[in-house]
Order: C-alpha cells, then sequence, then structure tokens
C-alpha cells in the first residue's frame, strides 16, 4: 500500500513538472517570438501602411489614459515622419460613455493627423481580437504596432499568428502608480498562455462583422505629409 502511495505521490509530481514546463515553454515562445519582430526606437519602423493602437482605457473625462496617449503620441510621429499612411485605432465601445475608438480618433485629430485618415474598430476587445479584425475584418496585410513594451511582444505575436506582416515599437510604460506598472508586468504571464491557445485554436473575435473597407479608403486618399 505504502509503495503505491509512493509511485501515485511520482506520478503527480512528474505531471506538474511536465504541466510546468510545457507553460513556461509556451510564454517562451509567445514573448520570444514577438522579440524578433521588436524595432528598437521609431525611426527603425520601416515604411509601413498602416499602424495599429491598440486601446488602454480612457479617463473619467473620455480622453485617452497616460498609457493610451503614449501608444497614440508614436502613432502620430509615425504618421507625421512619413512612415506610416493610415492609423488604425483599436478599442470598445459597448457603452455610449466608453468610446475608445472616437477618444483614440479625436486625440490624433489633436495632433495633427487628419481624422479621414483613422479608422476606427469599435470591437478591439482584447489583444487577439483587434490583430484578427485588423486582418480578417479590415484586411490589414502588413502593419507596425504601437504599445507599452511589456505588452508588445504578445501582441506581435497575436498579430503575426493573425496573419499580418508586422512589426513594432515600444513605448513607455512609466506609471504615475508603480503598482500598475508591475501588476500589468505579471499579467502578461497569462495572457501569453492565452494568446497561444486563441492562436492554436483560431479563436474567433468577440464580433467578426463583414469586411469594412475603411482602411482601404483611408490608404487611396491618403498621402505622405510634406516632411
Amino acid at each position: 500500500m505504502r509503495d503505491a502511495r509512493v509511485r501515485g505521490r511520482r506520478v503527480v509530481l512528474a505531471a506538474a513538472v511536465a504541466l510546468t514546463w510545457v507553460l513556461v515553454a509556451t510564454v517562451v515562445v509567445v514573448q520570444g517570438g514577438g522579440q524578433t519582430l521588436v524595432r528598437g526606437s521609431l525611426d527603425a519602423v520601416p515604411d509601413t501602411p498602416v499602424v495599429i493602437v491598440p486601446g488602454a482605457g480612457l479617463r473619467p473625462d473620455g480622453t485617452p489614459s497616460t498609457y493610451l496617449r503614449r501608444r497614440l503620441d508614436a502613432a502620430a510621429d509615425l504618421y507625421a515622419n512619413g512612415t506610416v499612411r493610415v492609423v488604425l485605432v483599436s478599442g470598445d465601445n459597448r457603452t455610449p460613455w466608453h468610446d475608445e475608438p472616437t477618444a483614440m480618433r479625436d486625440w490624433l485629430v489633436e495632433q495633427g493627423v487628419p481624422a479621414d485618415h483613422v479608422v476606427r474598430d469599435y470591437a478591439g476587445l482584447d489583444t487577439h481580437d483587434t490583430c484578427v479584425r485588423a486582418h480578417d475584418v479590415f484586411g490589414v496585410d502588413r502593419a507596425v504596432v504601437v504599445t507599452q513594451s511589456y505588452h508588445l511582444r504578445r501582441m506581435l505575436f497575436s498579430c503575426r499568428a493573425a496573419g499580418i506582416d508586422v512589426t513594432g515599437v515600444g513605448v513607455s510604460a512609466a506609471s504615475v502608480e508603480p503598482a500598475k506598472a508591475v501588476v500589468y508586468r505579471v499579467r502578461e504571464v497569462p495572457a501569453s498562455l492565452r494568446a497561444a491557445l486563441d492562436a492554436v485554436t483560431g479563436r474567433a473575435p468577440v464580433h467578426g462583422g463583414p469586411r469594412e473597407s475603411g482602411v482601404d479608403d483611408a490608404l487611396t486618399s491618403a498621402t505622405r505629409p510634406a516632411g
């Protein structure tokens, strides 16, 4: 009886070790795969038709959060430099009081990006949905993404899995609330596991929708700004 219990414990331990290795390897694949697509600065980003900006929350007054402003400012710089021609902003507008894409568009317009060169995706409920919708709904097959550095590698993994030829550049994750920055980084572990599962299963976005011509129309009308 005792030998059976010992063998049982060994089996459980071996299974736990194996599962741990699988989980660690999955996170490494997601983060490591994304790392190869990272560019060190905005100047290192090659000319690309579209920049994708994922949402990151709004302030109580409805304007972009600090993290989101940093993403949008980087996208505006890429546009001003002539590196990209269209900005695809992707976020959540499930309630009339939380319309991320419109707040993002308005911020970009204030920074000098023409409104007709900003395309809004109202159903970017998470990173996976943003990437899949960019490809399947808006027809984006080549893009650069801008987001905080801790999030960048996972987003690059998800967008590449969605079929986009993608590169990315990270923006500051410095926070006025240091605890939040720590939480966001720790959260990348389970989020990376979810990203891998979504990619393997081909999870459909919450809102798929028909093909939209917004990006194509914006690219047709867009001209590079004067340098």
